[in-house]
């Protein structure tokens, strides 16, 4: 009883959205953003060597519209960091 109890107050608070980003990224938030464009780059890595491996053409479009879409994702990544890093060079001057 006690632990459902526990469960129901987590899920309670993790609920909640947060409206605007943190000034200051942790150091685990920065090893997940990583962690995040390691697995991005390595998704697209890989539709495009089956890709090159495949014969069926509507399989060859998939894999590289999934390898497209993790380059996407990578690059959102990538825009939405140096955004921040931006700013926070902006603050300090």
């Amino acid at each position: 009883m006690q632990q459902q109890n526990a469960n129901q107050n987590q899920q309670g608070s993790s609920a909640q959205i947060m409206q605007q980003p943190p000034q200051i990224l942790s150091s685990k938030d920065a090893m997940y953003l990583t962690d995040m464009l390691s697995w991005n780059m390595l998704a697209v890595k890989k539709a495009r060597f089956f890709a090159e491996q495949c014969q069926d053409q509507k399989v060859v479009q998939a894999l590289n519209q999934c390898g497209q879409m993790h380059q996407r994702h990578y690059e959102t990544i990538l825009s939405h960091l140096s955004k921040g890093q931006q700013s926070s060079g902006n603050q300090l001057q």
